[in-house]
């Protein structure tokens, strides 16, 4: 070759890496060359920024430092045998390569090498691309990806104006039945029972208009099998290209609204037991307020009687004053009487309140017990009233608490006679049937009002045509009490102004009897 030859040649392979210089530097990527000993040759500005690297600082250096230390053995006869046999292509396609940076920290990156001769050596020139945005951006789908795929809660992603499904994930598949194929021919709607178009056109309104950036509602689905269940939609506008969708995270809140219900109705019940409560209360205090009502009248009625009777013992020293004498002092035991009756009754009630009533069950004859309680009652007859005693009753034996059954017909019969007026007829009547034995206390007496009779048996009540009448309405609740403690009962039928007929129903089994008294 001529001196001239040489010296064109030097001149075009001066130019040509002036324009390769100039190429270099334009280009945005990184680019190394690298020579058939592995060293850098040559780099433009983007490596050394890639890799932390000041100008000129590479050069010379071999390719290994720009190489993880845990993959650099295997790597450098992978080089080697390229630069000798390869050709232009990406390097390691489907290969997770890593880059080493001068600070020690290693990035994901993506290589094209070019190999090329020069002067009869052979370089190769590689093309590098830092992808760690990439890599992030892939890392962000794939976590969006899998939880799409394996949330429990139902993801729907469908057309803004078809509402056609275009992705359903498995969660959703799973709770409706439908497979992807299925659910990517149907739209919105076919899964929602209780939507119209025009419903869910007008839901979505606030989306397109842009014053809600997600709309929160509750309806329910409808299953494959038909069955449907209730759920919480959160609904957004999102795009795919230049297509607008849906996205819809769906809640399945049968669990919820099973425990809402729960809490409802346990709301409920506490409400009604509060209610119950304040009722009971409202009695409590209603009964307070009748005892108190009740012993200022009851007890002060008798008391001042006593006192009375009591001064004017005193004026009658004479001896044919005794007559006065013994008539107050009759007074002065009537009264005491009534008033140990009270605390009697009012004893009666704390134990059977308390549950401290002991009974006693002995067989008596029906006519011994009759016999004393209307000998008893026939002191407190009003002028000119009698009591008729029943027929056909010897050789009746009762099995029962003889005490209470003459506490139920005393009180009965004292009734009788305090609510009857003067010259009338007090009937007791005995009769049985298959089960029970009847004893009825029959009067001509004040009647009871129709509206007051629900109301008989509770404790401290009066009725409304009676209240001048002294009593403590206390008598025939502890009568029914004590009856209907031993398997009886107490009913009464009356008619106002006309009378009333108290019966006692005494199991007929508790009766040894061969008498029929049915007549």
């Amino acid at each position: 070759m001529t001196k001239i030859s040489i010296l064109v040649a030097t001149v075009e392979l001066f130019e040509e890496s002036v324009v390769l210089e100039m190429l270099s530097e334009v280009v945005s990527e990184g680019i190394l060359i690298v020579n058939d000993e592995q060293k850098i040759v040559g780099n433009n500005s983007a490596a050394n920024q890639l890799f932390g690297y000041e100008k000129d600082e590479l050069k010379g250096q071999p390719l290994e430092i720009l190489i993880p230390k845990k993959i650099r053995k295997g790597h450098h006869g992978d080089v080697a045998k390229f630069v000798s046999t390869g050709k232009a292509r990406p390097m390691g396609p489907g290969l997770d390569l890593r880059g080493l940076r001068k600070d020690g920290e290693e990035f994901p990156l993506e290589i094209s090498l070019n190999p090329f001769k020069l002067l009869n050596k052979t370089y190769v020139m590689a093309l590098i691309v830092d992808i760690t945005e990439r890599k992030k951006a892939e890392q962000t789908i794939d976590y969006w990806f899998k939880i799409f795929e394996e949330s429990l809660n139902e993801i729907y992603v469908f057309d803004a104006e078809s509402y056609i499904f275009i992705n359903v994930n498995r969660g959703a598949q799973l709770n409706l039945g439908y497979t992807l194929k299925e659910l990517n021919q149907m739209s919105v709607l076919d899964i929602k029972p209780k939507f119209t178009k025009e419903i869910f056109k007008r839901l979505l309104t606030p989306l397109f208009q842009g014053k809600k950036e997600k709309v929160i509602f509750e309806t329910v689905h409808k299953r494959k099998d038909g069955t449907i269940y209730p759920v919480e939609v959160h609904l957004q506008l999102s795009s795919i290209e230049k297509r607008q969708v849906c996205v819809a995270i769906v809640l399945d809140i049968t669990e919820r609204m099973n425990h809402t219900h729960e809490l409802e109705n346990k709301v409920e019940e506490r409400t009604e037991q509060l209610r119950e409560a304040l009722k009971a209360e409202k009695k409590l205090n209603e009964l307070k307020t009748k005892f108190l009502s009740l012993v200022s009248h009851e007890f002060k009625t008798p008391l001042t009687s006593i006192l009375t009777s009591t001064s004017l013992l005193s004026k009658y020293t004479e001896t044919e004053q005794q007559q006065k004498r013994d008539k107050h002092i009759g007074t002065i035991k009537s009264k005491v009487k009534y008033l140990d009756n009270i605390l009697t009754d009012f004893l009666s009630i704390e134990r059977l309140d308390s549950g401290k009533v002991n009974y006693n069950m002995t067989t008596f004859p029906l006519s011994k017990l009759v016999n004393e309680v209307i000998y008893d009652s026939n002191t407190l007859l009003k002028e000119g009233q009698r009591i008729r005693y029943p027929e056909n009753i010897d050789g009746i034996n009762v099995d029962f608490d003889e005490k209470i059954m003459a506490l139920a017909l005393s009180n009965l019969v004292h009734n009788a006679i305090k609510y009857s007026p003067e010259r009338t007829e007090i009937e007791l009547r005995v009769s049985n049937g298959d089960d029970w034995l009847y004893i009825d206390i029959v009067d001509k007496g004040f009647g009871i009002p129709p509206e007051d009779q629900p109301f008989v048996f509770d404790r401290y009540f009066r009725a409304s045509n009676v209240l001048t009448i002294q009593g403590t309405g206390i008598g025939l609740n502890i009568v029914q009490q004590h009856i209907h403690n031993l398997g009886a009962d107490l009913t009464f039928a009356s008619k106002q102004g006309e009378g009333s007929t108290f019966t006692l129903h005494i199991p007929i089994k508790s009766i040894e009897n061969d008498k029929d008294i049915t007549g």
